[in-house]
């Protein structure tokens, strides 16, 4: 059976995890028979927004890892043990807590740096040529993980693709239900709810996402 490390970034679209983007990740990769095991890191957030206002919670400090824990039932571990030998396929969904917490893309755009423990895992798939699948904000580290001209889409919106181009990624755009697939890395990725306004419309893009990935273990 395909074993797939998938990495959530918290809980909550604004400051973590996109919640539907996880588990649409999740469920395609139960349709196709994968087993999978979700990681993040145990660090603090860089800030907590409320979701009903979208506004930072001023003082409010909440965990990553505890965070993403509510997504998929405590069935999480640290990153910091996830080993890219001990799986076939990683799977990387967005939300701005991918910006905000795996890198900090949010706030110093093409000067981000991917944090260190995030760029060891991820890495580790790259080299070990595991495919991987980079869902919504997430491509916008590609580059610092797969090395410049590595080909990638964060969906259609020209400013922010041009910021991971300066990066050295090489961007595509992409309709909501597509996918842009680097097949010399091994890497694809889908905008999701860069472009989507529901989960119908992120669900298409996802699950060929998750299909390239498994195909390619396969």
């Amino acid at each position: 059976m395909t074993n797939v490390a998938v990495i959530l970034s918290g809980c909550g679209y604004l400051d973590g995890a996109e919640v539907f983007e996880a588990v649409l990740s999740l469920l395609a990769l139960e349709r196709r028979g994968a087993k999978y095991q979700c990681f993040a890191p145990d660090k603090p957030q860089m800030h907590v927004v409320n979701h009903v206002t979208g506004q930072v919670v001023e003082g409010a400090g909440r965990n990553v890892l505890e965070e993403a824990g509510r997504i998929v039932r405590g069935k999480i571990k640290p990153l910091s043990v996830l080993k890219a030998a001990d799986f076939d396929a990683l799977v990387v969904p967005g939300g701005y807590g991918a910006a905000k917490n795996l890198c900090d893309f949010a706030v110093k755009g093409s000067a981000m740096q991917v944090d260190p423990e995030v760029l060891r895992a991820t890495r580790e798939f790259a080299q070990e040529g595991k495919p991987a699948g980079y869902v919504c904000i997430a491509p916008a580290m590609i580059a610092a993980i797969y090395g410049k001209g590595t080909t990638c889409t964060i969906g259609t919106d020209s400013d922010t693709a041009a910021v991971l181009e300066a990066m050295g990624a090489r961007h595509e755009n992409c309709p909501v239900e597509g996918v842009v697939v680097d097949e010399a890395r091994k890497v694809v990725s889908t905008p999701a709810y860069m472009l989507a306004h529901s989960p119908l419309d992120a669900e298409k893009g996802i699950t060929r996402l998750v299909n390239q990935v498994l195909d390619w273990v396969r």
